[in-house]
């Protein structure tokens, strides 16, 4: 069976694809590695993670994306082909429909990016869907009820909140905090705490390794390995749970007054739906320890994480490609 339609979730940090009937085939980091003198792609995904901060001078490994959005236009394009590419296993009689999951906040301009870049890396028609939709609908939140459902969608780039009705966005909000914030908050606090210099891969694994939301009373210890600023030779030191909740103070509470403000602007008849059956968690930084407590003491709404909360909005692009009609609304289409 020839592959006709892929659901594409382009994330900051990782990029999920989809394809109905076989599920997630890729989980791939959003990284390209080019060669600097003659622009060529290296590598683009696993491998290109790989040469981040090892590169020698003439190859840059980059991410396109920032913030949730397109940074580096030709670069998104050359990554797309290459993940469609593999999602279609080399067969190409046909071209594919591509459905493709954007934050919720993003311009026209930026929208109109993503469809160009998809449209170019060898898709026969793009959609557009907004993350939160895609992630409730992979969370198994029935979001055409009329009722209000709430849904928490932390990635790597981006923190977007929505309220969701009859199948549309009641009241929505999109802060550009996510996974890539906390890292570069734990890199600079190790480097004021500490003087040592860590490297995006090794804050990374602080953050999944010890990293909390809220301060625990046993605490998580770690060894990393970075350059003394003094000396300017490696070092080893002991980092613990209490440095990264410390670290990443300002992002906790951008995240937290994101979700107060849509719960404000949430008409009360829904906001009594969400008291009931509390705001659903769902991206790759909601996996943060403690972060659904910390949700909770802090707005009153009960907070829980969504079962394989990482893949819900590139199993929800799936979804909604495979019942276009039904959530027509949902989507923005071209041709």
């Amino acid at each position: 069976m020839f592959i006709k339609r892929i659901g594409i979730d382009l994330g900051t940090t990782y990029t999920l694809v989809h394809v109905p009937r076989r599920g997630i085939v890729i989980n791939e980091p959003s990284v390209v590695a080019i060669s600097m003198s003659d622009k060529k792609i290296l590598a683009v995904g696993n491998e290109a993670k790989d040469m981040l901060g090892r590169t020698p001078g003439n190859i840059v490994a980059i991410k396109p994306l920032k913030d949730g959005v397109i940074a580096d236009y030709h670069t998104t394009e050359a990554m797309l082909r290459y993940f469609i590419n593999k999602a279609l296993s080399g067969v190409r009689l046909f071209r594919p429909e591509v459905m493709v999951a954007v934050p919720a906040g993003i311009t026209s301009t930026e929208r109109r990016a993503v469809i160009d870049a998809t449209i170019a890396a060898g898709a026969k028609a793009a959609y557009i869907i907004k993350e939160p939709i895609a992630a409730a609908i992979g969370a198994d939140i029935p979001i055409g009820s009329p009722s209000g459902h709430m849904i928490v969608d932390i990635g790597g780039g981006t923190a977007e909140m929505a309220v969701i009705s009859l199948g549309g966005v009641v009241t929505s909000t999109s802060v550009r905090v996510g996974g890539t914030k906390f890292d570069s908050s734990i890199i600079d606090y190790i480097r004021r705490k500490y003087n040592l210099v860590i490297g995006e891969r090794t804050a990374e694994e602080v953050k999944i390794g010890i990293g909390s939301a809220l301060y625990l009373e046993d605490k998580l210890t770690m060894e990393i390995r970075g350059r003394d600023i003094i000396t300017g030779l490696p070092r080893n030191i002991i980092v613990s749970s209490d440095d990264v909740t410390e670290a990443i103070q300002n992002e906790l509470e951008a995240i937290i007054a994101a979700a107060k403000n849509v719960l404000r602007e949430t008409p009360p008849e829904l906001a009594s739906d969400i008291m009931d059956k509390g705001m659903v968690l769902s991206g790759g930084s909601s996996l943060l320890r403690n972060l659904d407590q910390l949700l909770y003491r802090t707005t009153d709404v009960p907070a829980y994480v969504a079962d394989d909360a990482l893949l819900c909005v590139a199993k929800g692009t799936g979804i909604a490609l495979e019942n276009l009609d039904s959530y027509k609304r949902s989507i923005f289409a071209t041709k």
